[in-house]
């Protein structure tokens, strides 16, 4: 059993698979909430409601898609989201990523694996170390410990991971850090981290603290090796 609780929500509309999971989650130590489609999914986790620590949320469901579901959890939320997908193509698991997603898992995999991603995303969700004092690069402002990330003096709206990966650049700044650093420190995650984790994040954390994506000032990447933080 694990020592970290928390309420997840699965999402996923197979009866069958939802039950299997459940009762290999309940087993790890975790409470379970179930929604058998993205629009479910979104009353569960609409404002007011009781929040959820974690979401696993299936690609395929009947009407709203789980990219769906996930982009219009991403206007409100922060919750850590684990997407599941039956397929291996990389533009399904980029799009789900691109979506919001912090993970993804292919079926099918053990639940060992599943409760693994699960311990990594939580205990980073729940870290609670203080990072450095505010920081500033240019038009760019960061303050760790209050959870805030201005550009140009208007605040930004950051996932929790896209946050991290911030931070984590910035306590470097240039220095370069690689795939492998970054799944480490930011998703907790050794052997079985996927490189394009850290590339979808960075592509969409550009989006955000870069007044120009196309030619970033800030988040550069140091081809061969990862990505720095210009100072």
């Amino acid at each position: 059993m694990t020592d970290m609780s928390g309420h997840i929500l699965l999402v996923e509309d197979d009866e069958r698979i939802r039950t299997s999971m459940r009762l290999a989650l309940e087993d790890e130590g975790y409470e379970l909430s179930e929604a058998a489609s993205g629009e479910q999914a979104l009353e569960l986790c609409a404002p007011g409601q009781i929040p959820f620590d974690l979401l696993i949320v299936d690609i395929m469901l009947p009407g709203m898609d789980g990219f769906a579901a996930c982009r219009e959890l991403r206007r409100h939320s922060a919750v850590p989201i684990i997407m599941v997908t039956a397929r291996t193509d990389t533009h399904d698991i980029v799009a789900g990523l691109e979506a919001g997603a912090d993970d993804y898992v292919t079926k099918p995999f053990e639940p060992k694996e599943l409760a693994a991603r699960i311990r990594a995303l939580l205990r980073r969700a729940r870290n609670s170390e203080s990072g450095p004092g505010a920081l500033s690069f240019g038009e760019l402002e960061i303050e760790p410990e209050a959870g805030v990330v201005r550009l140009s003096g208007e605040e930004v709206h950051l996932t929790r991971t896209e946050f991290l990966l911030l931070c984590e650049l910035a306590a470097n700044a240039g220095k370069v850090l690689s795939r492998e650093q970054l799944l480490e420190r930011v998703w907790s995650y050794d052997y079985f981290g996927d490189g394009r984790l850290v590339d979808v994040h960075v592509r969409r954390l550009r989006t955000k603290v870069e007044i120009d994506p196309a030619n970033p000032r800030h988040v550069l990447t140091v081809r061969g090796l990862g990505y720095k933080l210009a100072p």
